[in-house]
């Protein structure tokens, strides 16, 4: 199997009582999905966790273990009750050291700004022994690297440029092609038509989104595949059955 033909996938543990209270709306998990899609990675398991040392440590053993990619959002922060780096540190039986780059990164970052360096600044160099770093043209601080796990900010913007410091650096397979297709139907009427066209289709997907708009029943089914050839293919056939069934439907999503 090639590096194309495997897929690729990564999973994110989102860290913070802040987003399991409601209080903060997490946003992170859509620009991460979309931008490891672009890399040809796939989003495959997403966790909530609390601030809570053993529950994170869990989640980052095994969902490391499971995936070729792991991410994490959250907790990296200059307060105490950011303890991401400690938390994933424990689950991989090292140390916390401060790392002379990260360190010498947020000495030029604060050099002009009131207090400087302080001591909560430092915790933002503070990382698992053996990290590398992502950079971070946000605020200063950088994202950590550890083998195959990635923890980044948790406030959306700064994820985004971590992420924009990482790409094209991750190894992973043909990006996932999708199409849409909507159809004024209720999916229980055409399900049989969708399974048969996926069925018949290597490598591709159909997920079905059923929605209720202007008093009527509809759906838009989305077809995914990382071969443009049999995602063309899906669309075209399930297209033509459609049509022979007499169902009202728009390529392109209602």
């Amino acid at each position: 199997m090639t590096s194309n033909e495997k897929i690729w996938t990564a999973a994110l543990v989102v860290i913070g009582d802040e987003i399991l209270s409601g209080r903060t709306a997490d946003k992170n998990i859509v620009q991460i999905a979309s931008w490891l899609q672009v890399q040809g990675i796939r989003l495959s398991e997403v966790r909530v966790v609390s601030d809570d040392p053993d529950a994170i440590a869990h989640a980052v053993n095994a969902l490391r273990a499971a995936h070729d990619y792991m991410f994490t959002t959250g907790g990296i922060g200059p307060t105490h009750d950011d303890i991401t780096v400690d938390a994933v540190a424990a689950a991989l039986g090292v140390n916390v050291v401060i790392h002379p780059e990260a360190r010498a990164m947020l000495d030029a970052y604060y050099a002009d700004k009131p207090g400087g360096l302080t001591e909560a600044r430092l915790r933002m160099a503070r990382v698992p022994e053996g990290a590398s770093l992502i950079p971070n043209r946000m605020s200063g601080a950088p994202g950590i690297r550890h083998g195959n796990i990635f923890l980044m900010a948790g406030v959306p913007h700064i994820t985004a440029q971590m992420l924009d410091g990482l790409t094209g650096t991750l190894e992973g397979g043909a990006p996932l092609l999708t199409e849409t297709i909507g159809c004024w139907t209720a999916e229980s009427e055409v399900a049989d038509i969708l399974r048969e066209i996926e069925q018949a289709h290597e490598s591709c997907q159909i997920g079905s989104y059923p929605f209720f708009r202007e008093g009527r029943i509809g759906a838009n089914f989305v077809i995914r595949s990382t071969s443009r050839n049999i995602l063309s293919s899906a669309v075209d056939t399930l297209c033509e059955a459609l049509g022979e069934e007499g169902y009202d439907f728009t390529p392109g999503g209602i």
